[in-house]
């Protein structure tokens, strides 16, 4: 206790000298504010790293969602979905030194539109544990939304026959099962992006193979757009004049007269006695009287006919009839030795008969007959399609009329047969009078009109022996078949059964002409084109409107001179080739790329896909930058779509 005492009073003591001398006054005031100035600069350091990982948090936190948003597809936010999310978080935010209890919650309120997201952790406290403080924990909230302004999206579809095959010898699944697929995968993203917003999405369509079917969209704009005459390499019938008489009788030769004589419906009375007996037949017969002549026995009667036979001979028949009689005798035994002479009388009908017969003398006419088709280009009257779908020619047998339906599948414009055809901003299109490249002009002349395709009077001539020939004209051809896909539709909004309606109608034949799908796509999305009044409706919001074309292909360009195509017969017409034949690839392939160009001088975003092909330089070149694909199977058919559509869309963060 004394040890205690003393302790306490040496401490109290030193204190109290502490206290009252000047010059330790200094030292408790130090002590005190190092205290206070480490909690403020380990709170400041602390702080600081948990300011920085928080904001590294939010950040990671705002790229899962993203991700999330944009792998969100026609199932709504599912595993995968959410798997993309988290993976993007965690790839963002990976495991900082001194940061434990990483989270992160994607969720969606409206199965995926928006997709909302929480993300927490802690911090190891470092000078702030010496205040009590071990960990500092840190929340914060994100959530991402597809935002998607008034949109103009016109798909450019290949529907060739290739559509028809399976992706790959690995991948049974048809192609076009894919495509239809991922189409309706698309809309499903941009309607869900749109779902209680008043943005307006329109969709056209333009399926494409050796030609497209515009004839329904053409005349819903203007009738007057398609021509009036149509040259088709065709055939044509040949008549000969014959000379031959009418059935008309101009007049009756001199009559040719024969006439005749008979006897007819013979009668008789039965044998009487006469004389007798004798003894002998010998005796009877000398002693038997001669038969007596026909005589008259009545007043005779005249009648007359006239009448045509089957040779067209007038015939009058004149007949003269009369009775007449005879008397005939015989010998007759009764018994022997015993001979009597016995009579009868015979009755007859007499008739006499006199002809006259006139040969016809016919009128004479000059009969166009027909003689064969000849081949050759034949300029058809092609106005009526105008107003309806069937055309009447002298193409059936013998050169009867004959009426053909059209399905709506056209001829390009007039063009020009050279290689060197583009399109830049400054000069335009180059030359200036390929029509079939023009998208913007509006048709003013039968050279800058649309023809109907009609490929049931489409011929290629060839020879004897069935080789195509250049002969402008020949005595034999080779029909061409029916090659044209499903209408095209200009831009208009869609529900999701007609957009998946129209989808599912999509069917495949034919070759494959990029350039003629491209320069119908830009057509149909321009809004300086000849379809311009419907591009330039204007939405009821009052925004403005972004335009897209898709243009997707599984193939290189594969052209056919023998085929009717957009061109016609190119080895007959040469509308895109100088001999029918040489370089018709790359002459089309110029003809795409200029559309492209045109298309995106119009502030157009071209996007491209490649499907089960490579990516060619000119499909590349044709798309808009970073706007093309490549996709070799279902899945990644699926992913392009979806990177279209996330795209057309914008990905936003809204908190």
């Amino acid at each position: 206790m004394n040890g205690a005492r003393v302790m306490t009073e040496k401490n109290t003591s030193f204190l109290k000298d502490l206290r009252e001398s000047d010059i330790g006054n200094v030292f408790p005031l130090a002590a005190a504010g190092m205290f206070v100035l480490s909690g403020l600069v380990g709170g400041g350091v602390d702080m600081s790293r948990a300011y920085m990982t928080q904001n590294r948090l939010q950040n990671a936190c705002d790229a899962g969602v993203i991700a999330g948003r944009k792998a969100v597809a026609t199932n709504g936010f599912d595993a995968n979905a959410k798997a993309a999310a988290n993976s993007y978080f965690n790839t963002n935010f990976g495991s900082p030194w001194g940061v434990t209890g990483k989270t992160f919650t994607p969720t969606t309120p409206n199965n995926g539109s928006t997709i909302d997201g929480t993300a927490t952790a802690s911090i190891d406290a470092t000078i702030m544990r010496i205040f009590g403080f071990t960990t500092i924990p840190l929340s914060v909230s994100c959530s991402a939304t597809m935002q998607v302004s008034n949109s103009d999206i016109t798909m450019v579809i290949d529907t060739t026959g290739s559509m028809s095959w399976p992706i790959s010898s690995s991948d049974s699944t048809i192609r076009m099962t894919a495509l239809q697929n991922a189409m309706n995968s698309f809309y499903s993203t941009l309607q869900n992006a749109t779902s209680g917003t008043n943005a307006r999405i329109r969709y056209g369509f333009v399926p494409y193979s050796t030609t497209v079917n515009a004839g329904a969209a053409i005349k819903s704009v203007d009738s007057s757009f398609l021509a009036e005459e149509t040259p088709i390499q065709s055939k044509e019938p040949q008549y000969i004049d014959v000379e031959r008489d009418t059935d008309e009788v101009a007049y009756y030769k001199d009559p040719v007269t024969n006439s005749s004589t008979s006897r007819d419906n013979y009668g008789e009375t039965d044998w009487t006695d006469y004389s007798g007996s004798y003894g002998g037949n010998n005796t009877c017969r000398w002693n038997m009287p001669s038969d007596t002549n026909w005589t008259d026995s009545g007043p005779p009667v005249t009648t007359t006919n006239t009448y045509v036979d089957a040779n067209d001979n007038q015939i009058t028949e004149t007949v003269t009839t009369k009775p007449q009689s005879r008397t005939e005798y015989r010998c007759y035994r009764k018994s022997w030795g015993n001979y009597w002479v016995q009579r009868r009388t015979r009755t007859a009908e007499f008739a006499w008969t006199q002809k006259e017969t006139r040969e016809p003398v016919y009128v004479k006419e000059t009969v166009r007959t027909f003689d064969r088709f000849v081949f050759k280009q034949v300029r058809y009257n092609t106005s009526g399609l105008r107003s309806g779908y069937s055309i009447t020619t002298p193409t059936g047998s013998n050169g009867a009329d004959q009426t053909h339906t059209w399905n709506g599948c056209i001829e390009e414009r007039d063009s020009v047969a050279t290689s060197n055809i583009y399109y830049t901003p400054y000069w335009g299109l180059s030359p200036s009078d390929a029509y079939d490249v023009d998208i913007n002009r509006v048709p003013n002349s039968n050279e800058t009109r649309w023809k109907p395709l009609l490929p049931q009077l489409s011929y290629v001539r060839t020879n004897r022996y069935g080789y195509a020939t250049n002969a402008a004209e020949s005595d034999y051809g080779v029909a061409r078949t029916e090659i044209c896909p499903v209408p095209s539709e200009l831009l208009a909004t869609k529900s999701s059964e007609q957009f998946r309606d129209f989808v599912n109608s999509l069917t495949t034949v034919g070759n494959t002409y990029h350039d003629i799908g491209m320069i119908w796509g830009a057509r149909m999305a321009s809004p300086k084109g000849p379809f311009s009044t419907n591009v330039r409706t204007a939405p009821t919001n009052g925004g403005n409107v972004a335009r897209h074309i898709v243009f997707l292909t599984d193939g290189d360009m594969d052209t056919n001179q023998y085929t009717h195509t957009a061109w016609g017969i190119e080895y007959h017409d040469r509308r895109v080739t100088n001999d029918g034949s040489s370089n018709n690839d790359s002459r089309h392939d110029r003809r795409m790329l200029a559309a492209c160009e045109a298309a995106k001088d119009q502030g157009i975003r071209v996007w491209v896909i490649a499907f089960a092909t490579a990516l060619t330089t000119s499909l590349e070149s044709c798309a808009s930058p970073n706007s093309s694909f490549t996709a070799s199977n279902s899945a990644s058919l699926n992913r392009a779509f979806q990177d279209i559509a996330n795209q057309v869309g914008e990905l936003r963060i809204v908190q």
